[in-house]
């Protein structure tokens, strides 16, 4: 991933914002990493006072393959005689000192950052459709993987396996941004580049050094509360992204989207999103001062199977917008993409063929395709919050048939906010006829210890099973399944893998359903 360059270490320093040390003029830096094991000859090793493992045990390591000089903070003692460039955050340090080695690279890019608990993923990927059939090259960094403008996907390498890379960490993070801006030199066009921007992200400064052209807020609910701690944290870190940007699209039908839209620290230009609220309420008189834009989505129809439909209404647009994506939830991430994508100077008319083309989301509601004997259907899908499973569960019971049932299987990731675990079996009894408690992803944890944790919120009337071991629970799940009953594997959604405490290993929810329907459910012959 990391280009092959030499930048004078004085001038790195500078353009990131540094201090540069002593003499720098005359060291030439190749690389820049905070992972030891990477560092080779000519290297700036940065040591990040980690949560788990702090960075400065390893500059030994580090010097001992060729660091050229290290980043600390200040006080950190360091024998051996190699350069020290102290900075109070080492952490964003290292997001300056990568966007400087790629010369800033998003300077050449429209960057759009989406932020939310619910919901970036599928934003993202509908506005990179949209701007791709308007012919604007895009490019996507986000939970389901990295594509360039050129539509060709682009590996990241992370040192833990068991991390999640949704907004990729700042080595990995400038070296994509350099390569989308390449492409676009290749392409003649300056591409747009859609980003997910976790709260993690925001909090430990990996999007520090970036200015985004539009910043998206989708919603907030509690998620995340083992790094942030409580509610007001969380929203806080989320927050960052719009003292950051030009212009905002915000849901105004969420609160902390309400509140984001008063607050002071976002001074963007703001598209608020809504289909609660009244067509023609006076934004100005309700935000004095604040540049708002209202848009409003109207008429909606839910048409099961057959996606959804509405009228996206604003002073100066009118268009009927229909898109094949199943479930209420389409409606407001649809929305936002649209109205992204007009701040971009995308036509109406456009948005609305795009996104009647919109072939979905992998692993968000995703039907697995079942041979046509079988009776019953299967989705795959990433919910993983409380309000996630609640918006996935309310969506799928208007799918069934009458008389038949709606099965949920579920689990919770280990090593994450335990206070979630109890609130889905609360969503899931409530809601679903049949639960089916597994693991999903317990990482270091007990997977049994999660499952009990879950139990604590359980209606312990409803109809539900354990099944520890997930590839069981699913064999289960179809094993049982009836007549018109629609079947939600959710947690997993587009991940093929699973992490335990002996690491990641490969598991495809797809294959093993497919696999299980050709042996519970049979084509009878004659």
């Amino acid at each position: 991933m990391l280009e092959k360059k030499n930048v004078s270490m004085a001038v790195l320093c500078r353009e990131a914002g540094i201090t540069p040390p002593p003499l720098s003029n005359h060291i030439q830096i190749c690389g820049v990493t905070a992972d030891s094991r990477r560092v080779s000859e000519g290297w700036l090793f940065v040591a990040i006072p980690g949560f788990h493992r702090d960075g400065t045990r390893y500059i030994p390591e580090a010097v001992a393959a060729g660091a050229a000089a290290v980043v600390v903070a200040p006080g950190t003692d360091v024998s051996g005689n190699i350069p020290l460039i102290f900075c109070e955050n080492p952490r964003r340090a290292l997001a300056a000192l990568c966007d400087a080695f790629y010369d800033h690279p998003a300077r050449h890019l429209t960057l759009v950052g989406i932020t939310g608990t619910n919901g970036k993923t599928s934003v993202a990927t509908m506005l990179a459709h949209i701007l791709r059939c308007a012919g604007r090259p895009a490019g996507v960094i986000g939970t389901i993987g990295v594509i360039d403008p050129e539509g060709k996907p682009v590996s990241i390498r992370s040192p833990d396996e068991t991390a999640n890379m949704t907004t990729p960490d700042p080595e990995e993070l400038y070296a994509i941004l350099n390569e989308m801006a390449t492409a676009g030199k290749r392409l003649g066009e300056r591409p747009v580049v859609v980003m997910e921007v976790t709260s993690h992200a925001l909090l430990l400064g990996k999007v520090a050094p970036l200015t985004f052209d539009c910043a998206v807020f989708t919603n907030l609910t509690p998620e995340h509360l083992d790094m942030h701690g409580d509610m007001e944290s969380y929203y806080v870190a989320k927050r960052a992204l719009f003292s950051a940007c030009r212009v905002a699209v915000v849901n105004a039908d969420d609160p902390s989207g309400e509140r984001l839209i008063t607050d002071p620290a976002t001074s963007a230009k703001t598209w608020y999103v809504c289909h609660t609220s009244p067509m023609y309420q006076c934004v100005d008189t309700l935000h004095p001062g604040r540049c708002c834009n209202l848009v409003f989505g109207g008429q909606i129809k839910l048409l099961g199977l057959e996606g959804i439909e509405y009228r996206l209404m604003s002073p100066s647009t009118r268009v009927r917008i229909t898109c094949p994506v199943p479930g209420s939830f389409t409606v407001m991430n649809s929305m936002e993409a649209a109205v992204t994508a007009i701040s971009l100077g995308i036509a109406p008319g456009r948005i609305k063929e795009a996104l009647s083309t919109f072939s979905g989301v992998p692993g968000r509601l995703e039907r697995v395709p079942l041979p046509e004997h079988v009776e019953f259907s299967v989705f795959l899908d990433y919910a993983h919050t409380p309000d996630a499973l609640e918006h996935l569960l309310s969506t799928a019971a208007r799918l069934r048939s009458r008389g038949s049932r709606l099965v949920v299987m579920f689990g919770c990731g280990g090593d994450r906010d335990p206070t979630k675990r109890p609130l889905m079996a609360t969503v899931a009894s409530r809601i679903a006829d049949t639960v089916i408690i597994t693991s999903d992803n317990s990482r270091t944890e007990d997977p049994l210890k999660i499952i009990q944790d879950i139990l604590a919120g359980l209606d312990p009337t409803c109809d539900h099973v354990v099944i520890p071991q997930r590839q069981e629970a699913i064999d289960y799940a179809i094993r049982s399944a009836r007549r018109g009953d629609v079947v939600l594997l959710a947690g997993k959604g587009h991940e093929a893998y699973e992490i335990d405490k002996y690491g990641r290993h490969p598991f495809s929810e797809r294959k093993l359903v497919m696999e299980a329907v050709q042996k519970y459910h049979p084509k009878q012959h004659g």
